[in-house]
């Protein structure tokens, strides 16, 4: 690949996976919610937060690639910046999504052994968590008014992957809840998110007064919401 070439990814997963598939040094810029690798991110020029790009900001970069996501990113911000760059508009809510993400942007940058083994990892990463009997769950991932997730997102199909069957799965995006409804059948557990409600130790006392005989548990939302190669460096 030509070393010269310019890439800009505002969506903090896909800006891990270009480093981890060595492509670090291609990378221009990152919204401020890029925060993986820590090391390498800080030394990139923020260009706005994913739902509110710095265009301007942007187009100083002279990215010659712009990598993009549909629940991410405003439609506006990337119609706008599809005038003059090349963008690649992403769509995930599966793993077999994400691993097509992977193969796809290796492929094109001729490192496909590269993704192989990020596949390779997240398989094993996920096998590593799945739990050895089915459970129910309610994922939670706000507070105020509670909400969790639906049939057609990421996090759904990790609940899947790793033995969770998700309460909500009838239901789509991410929809507010009662957790009144579920008591007459409550779930075997509710995992609370630490992303984007940061949920804490205290409020396991406040769930539990809606479900005192559940299992309640703080959740790393890395895990069960970040595609590209988050799973893997878990």
């Amino acid at each position: 690949m030509d070393s010269n070439f310019r890439i800009l990814s505002v969506v903090p997963s896909i800006t891990e996976l270009f480093f981890d598939l060595g492509l670090g040094k291609q990378v221009v810029g990152r919204t401020k919610f890029c925060v993986h690798p820590k090391g390498e991110v800080k030394k990139l020029p923020i260009v706005g937060g994913t739902k509110n790009l710095h265009i301007e900001k942007i187009r100083a970069l002279r990215p010659d690639l712009i990598i993009a996501n549909k629940e991410e990113n405003t439609k506006e911000d990337i119609e706008a910046l599809a005038k003059e760059t090349e963008i690649w508009l992403t769509e995930i809510s599966t793993l077999e999504e994400n691993f097509k993400l992977i193969e796809d942007l290796s492929d094109r940058f001729g490192i496909s052994e590269v993704g192989r083994k990020i596949i390779e990892k997240t398989h094993a990463t996920i096998h590593r968590m799945t739990l050895p009997e089915q459970k129910s769950a309610l994922y939670l991932i706000w507070r105020n008014p509670y909400m969790s997730v639906g049939k057609d997102t990421f996090i759904h199909h990790m609940l899947k992957a790793t033995g969770y069957k998700n309460i909500c799965a009838d239901l789509t995006r991410y929809p507010i809840v009662d957790l009144q409804q579920f008591k007459q059948s409550p779930p075997d557990c509710v995992l609370l998110s630490s992303e984007p409600y940061p949920f804490r130790q205290k409020h396991i006392a406040e769930i539990s007064r809606f479900f005192p005989e559940s299992e309640i548990k703080l959740v790393n939302g890395e895990f069960f919401s970040w595609y590209g190669s988050r799973i893997a460096n878990l």
